[in-house]
Formats: C-alpha cells, structure tokens, sequence
C-alpha cells in the first residue's frame, strides 16, 4: 500500500519490492534492491525517510521520526523482524536485531550490530563495527571481520528477494490436503556458529 501525504508521492526504484500488507506513505524514498516486508509501515509524513540500496525492512517493523527530522537508512542496513526505528540514523551494512528499538536522533555507525530487543536511547552515537546490545544500549565489544562477512552473506539474501518476490509470490486460495510431491525447502543459510565451523 502506497499513499501520498500533502503531496509527497513515494518513490521506490523498479526493482524493489515492497509487500502489498506493508504501508509507505508521504516522503520516502527507496533505492535499489530494497524489500519491504508485509506488516511494515514506513511513514515519511512529517519528514524524509531515505531508504539507500540494498536496505531491507522486514515484517512488522516501523520507520518514522518527530516532526522536520529527515533519516537516512544507509545502503545494506538490515532491520529485522518486529524492529522500530524513530527518528534514527542507520549507517552502512549494519544489522538492527528483532524487535530492537532505535531512538531518535540516535546514530548507528556502519557495520554495527545491534543486538535483538536492544533499546537505544535518543541521540546515543556508535562508532563504526561496534557490538551494541542491552537496554539501555551499550556496545561490548568490536564486530569482527568473520561477524561482519556473515551478516553480509544474510543481507544478499535478502537483496535477492525482491527478484525472487517479483518472479513467484501469487496470491493463492490454500491446499487442503498435503500433497505427495511437496518439495523440500534448500538450507542455504547458517547460523553463525555454523558459518564460523564452516569456515
């Protein structure tokens, strides 16, 4: 669902994808290779929201700010399931953990991770690479080079998905019965204590 607000018509690049239950309305701009999730709201109706390439918001998230604020969601900023973000600043290929919550003003510096149900508190600042859980907030130690090619590989997955949305979600009336040739679903993911062994 896309909606103008006083105007301000979204733009969103071809090949994005943003899911017919998510909601962008007003001024909300998104770049390439983005997907938006069903269940998320990103509202630019008191400020801009810049979504770079590469960024996904998954499903149920909230993107909004305060009034006359503008953000920016850097290129391959990853915000996981159930995640808030008000008001707040995403640097480059960072990764904001379930249902966390990032303050306004706040400031996540590129390749941090924030971990899941992490609240960060208004105007916080975080330098690059820096392991951020708690509530409040705080960062524990460096993100590794390891930690950060793992998330790397997690985020293409899903910058691949607008593709593969855009190639095979249909809107379907369900089965009733399990059928015989069900497929099985490919484990192409690891954990990363699995990536970690593996590598």
């Amino acid at each position: 669902m896309i909606y103008s607000f006083k105007g301000y018509i979204p733009v969103v690049h071809e090949s994005s994808f943003v899911h017919p239950l998510a909601a962008v309305t007003g001024n909300v701009i998104i770049g390439k290779n983005c997907y938006i999730g069903p269940g998320a709201a990103i509202r630019g109706d008191w400020g801009e929201i810049i979504l770079e390439d590469g960024v996904n918001i998954q499903e149920n998230c909230t993107v909004h700010m305060f009034p006359g604020k503008s953000i920016v969601l850097k290129e391959s900023a990853h915000v996981g399931h159930g995640a808030v973000i008000h008001g707040a600043n995403l640097g480059r290929n960072c990764l904001i953990g379930m249902n966390a919550v990032i303050m306004d003003d706040a400031q996540i510096g590129d390749e941090c991770i924030v971990g899941a149900m992490s609240f960060v508190k208004a105007k916080s600042v975080f330098a690059n690479r820096s392991l951020i859980v708690g509530n409040p907030a705080k960062v524990i130690k460096e993100i590794s080079d390891e930690m950060i090619a793992w998330k790397t590989k997690g985020t293409r997955l899903y910058q691949q998905l607008p593709q593969d949305c855009f190639e095979s979600l249909v809107e379907v009336e369900p089965l009733r019965e399990l059928p015989e040739s069900r497929p099985t679903q490919e484990a192409f993911y690891k954990t990363l204590e699995e990536f970690k062994t593996k590598e």
